[in-house]
């Protein structure tokens, strides 16, 4: 059984946590590890909330444990650094993102590919060294300096934040996949956190870019203020057959339970449709179209620190951001309650430090 993250470390932290399953979030006095010769702390300036915030304190995945801080996209400026750490210096502004630790030795971790270690530690609702992790909902953390991500100086940090999970999510698929050929089509599945990011990642990436979503009101802020050059309604059987076979690329961003059919059959011959979104249920594999048109469907989760590095870079270079609604920590539950509903355009970002200020 883990030990109380509360008693058992010698520096005091202060966070909003949730308790039980209704997710409800309220201020948390808990405490951290100390310094150690390859760690890097960071005072937390800026959180995003992600989806999967939501998930965990509600326990929707079932192995939350209570008290649950959550947060993982961390920026904030260094405070400390170890006798070890070269990369950072105090003052650095910096990012954290999903994972905190990983084994160091297995494949996945030798090729930087730390997000498929079979042990990570995540940002938070892992054990850690007889304790668990608690996330970005607070005032400073400690992280070893592998996990330690430099935060270009031009990007604003508030709406950087969200890079660090939603950006990387998007990134590394389609690096991966070769989605990025100047001239080639991409489609976007779904338009909200994760969508909105891969838009402006296609376009800097010079690909053609369609939206393709349920909601047909979405269009003018999908061309006129994200840059998508086209919009497809998912919903409307006359304008899915039009586009039928136009698509080199899909990214599929949707989280609730879909068909995958009508999206295969967008795509070309060779065309690749990848998925991003954690539906609830598993989804229907359609086998005859991959066959047919000799199509491929993979998955991908976040990135490893080497590519989450390149992608911050490449965001820097490139001016992307995400378009956020800056939150105080006190307004974190109802922000989840819109969050539920998708009533967000297009992620949450919680002013840590000037939320703890004045407490």
């Amino acid at each position: 059984m883990a030990k109380s993250p509360q008693t058992e470390l010698p520096l005091k932290a202060f966070g909003w946590a949730a308790s039980d399953t209704s997710g409800i979030l309220s201020p948390f006095h808990f405490s951290r590890r100390e310094n150690g010769d390859d760690d890097v702390t960071l005072k937390i300036l800026f959180c995003g909330v992600c989806h999967s915030d939501l998930h965990t304190v509600k326990n929707d995945w079932g192995f939350t444990t209570y008290p649950v801080v959550p947060g993982h996209e961390i920026v904030g400026v260094v405070t400390k650094t170890g006798n070890n750490v070269t990369k950072f210096k105090v003052g650095d502004k910096v990012g954290v993102g999903v994972i905190v630790d990983s084994c160091k030795a297995c494949d996945s971790c030798q090729q930087d590919l730390e997000n498929y270690c079979p042990r990570p530690v995540f940002t938070y609702n892992s054990p850690y060294n007889g304790t668990r992790t608690q996330g970005g909902y607070s005032d400073f953390v400690v992280v070893h300096q592998r996990y330690v991500l430099q935060f270009p100086e031009n990007l604003p940090l508030d709406a950087g934040a969200p890079l660090l999970c939603a950006g990387i999510t998007v990134y590394s698929p389609m690096k991966y996949y070769g989605m990025t050929e100047p001239g080639k089509h991409l489609g976007v599945a779904g338009l909200g956190g994760l969508g909105h990011v891969a838009i402006k990642f296609g376009k800097a990436f010079g690909l053609k870019v369609t939206v393709i979503s349920t909601s047909p009101n979405k269009e003018a802020e999908a061309i006129h203020r994200l840059g998508a050059d086209s919009f497809l309604v998912s919903s409307d059987p006359a304008k899915m057959k039009e586009a039928m076979g136009t698509m080199d690329y899909i990214i599929d961003t949707i989280s609730a339970v879909h068909s995958l059919i009508p999206l295969l059959g967008l795509l070309k011959l060779n065309g690749k449709l990848v998925t991003v979104g954690l539906p609830s249920k598993p989804l229907e594999l359609p086998i005859f179209p991959l066959v047919a048109g000799r199509k491929l469907i993979g998955g991908s989760n976040f990135g490893g620190l080497k590519e989450t590095q390149e992608m911050l870079d490449f965001c820097g270079k490139h001016n992307i951001t995400a378009d956020i609604e800056l939150i105080k920590m006190d307004q974190i539950n109802t922000a989840m309650e819109r969050l539920s509903k998708a009533d967000v355009k297009y992620r949450f970002v919680i002013d840590v430090a000037n939320s703890f200020s004045s407490l």
